[in-house]
């Protein structure tokens, strides 16, 4: 499991099948490293604002979950890296103002260790959200900095797609009312998402996941339907993730696209990684109010990207700004 690592991970090891293999770039150093100056640098230097335009999808969904729990909620985000939802979440930042805060930190003149205690003291000065969010990812170093810097509660850290949850991780999970992701799921599979499913046990969470295109979500929503869940699609609507870091990877996706059939024009044609959105949960709690009636859309077309490779109708790829 890779959780919200993007790596080099194909489509087909995701899901099992055979067919070509999607060329993804290969971010695994990123992840290993002991404070996540690196990751700021490579992944919001491609434009990386998933997180910015999940955020308010998330609060919506949280506000909602609080009214008809009656408390403050326990969220698990999979794929946690950092805890970068974890502190969108909770303080009134965004990931801007993140990426800004880690470019002024040098490594040679501010050690891991000490800019983990910098970020304690720096989360700790803005108003916090009465939540409590619990991280999953496989890198334990990015799990043991967003604990150290508290914005998270708990973490746990491991591959899980073959191997059973230890008794401790089971501890931790049981409980949670909300499941969310904003890249794990096609590294991250269905047999993940049921043993946490198991471990939280009852009353059942909701599951709140961005998926980009190139994977598909059924094998997760039939997984869960079969634990008495129901998933609503955000039909219309995608979310960018980031933009392709070369051509190959541009070539490549595209060609997976549209050997499933996905129409890529004005989307991922436009140098972008595109995600749509699922929220699942008990039918009585879907019945009482639509996903439609939770969420405003924030798209994302209106940021200024940096330089992309695209391909428009009747053209090569090629690179523009």
């Amino acid at each position: 499991m890779r959780g919200s690592k993007l790596t080099a991970l194909t489509a087909v090891e995701a899901h099992g099948a055979k067919g070509k293999e999607v060329a993804k770039a290969n971010f695994d150093s990123i992840y290993e490293q002991p404070d996540p100056r690196a990751y700021f640098r490579e992944l919001c230097g491609l434009d990386y604002i998933i997180p910015d335009l999940a955020q308010p999808v998330f609060a919506a969904i949280v506000s909602e979950l609080e009214r008809l729990r009656g408390r403050p909620l326990r969220v698990l985000d999979i794929g946690c890296s950092y805890g970068i939802n974890a502190a969108l979440l909770q303080f009134p930042i965004d990931l801007d103002r993140m990426a800004r805060r880690y470019a002024e930190l040098p490594e040679s003149l501010v050690g891991p260790a000490q800019l983990a205690m910098l970020d304690r003291s720096y989360f700790r000065s803005w108003p916090r959200r009465t939540i409590e969010v619990v991280g999953l990812d496989a890198s334990e170093p990015a799990i043991n900095y967003a604990r150290t810097t508290g914005v998270l509660h708990a973490g746990i850290s491991g591959n899980f797609e073959n191997a059973p949850l230890p008794a401790s991780a089971r501890e931790v999970l049981r409980g949670i009312d909300l499941v969310i992701s904003t890249g794990a799921v096609g590294y991250v599979t269905e047999r993940t998402m049921a043993k946490v499913l198991d471990a939280i046990g009852q009353p059942r969470p909701w599951f709140a996941s961005f998926v980009l295109r190139m994977f598909p979500y059924d094998p997760i929503a039939q997984s869960l339907h079969s634990a008495g869940l129901v998933t609503e699609h955000l039909a219309g609507a995608t979310f960018i993730q980031r933009r392709f870091q070369t051509e190959g990877e541009c070539r490549d996706v595209l060609a997976r696209l549209e050997a499933m059939g996905i129409d890529t024009q004005g989307k991922e044609s436009e140098g972008m990684f595109h995600a749509e959105f699922y929220l699942s949960r008990t039918p009585s709690d879907a019945a009482a109010r639509p996903l439609t009636e939770m969420v405003s859309i924030s798209q994302g077309q209106g940021h200024a990207f940096g330089r992309r490779f695209v391909r428009r109708a009747g053209e090569p790829i090629r690179l523009v700004r």
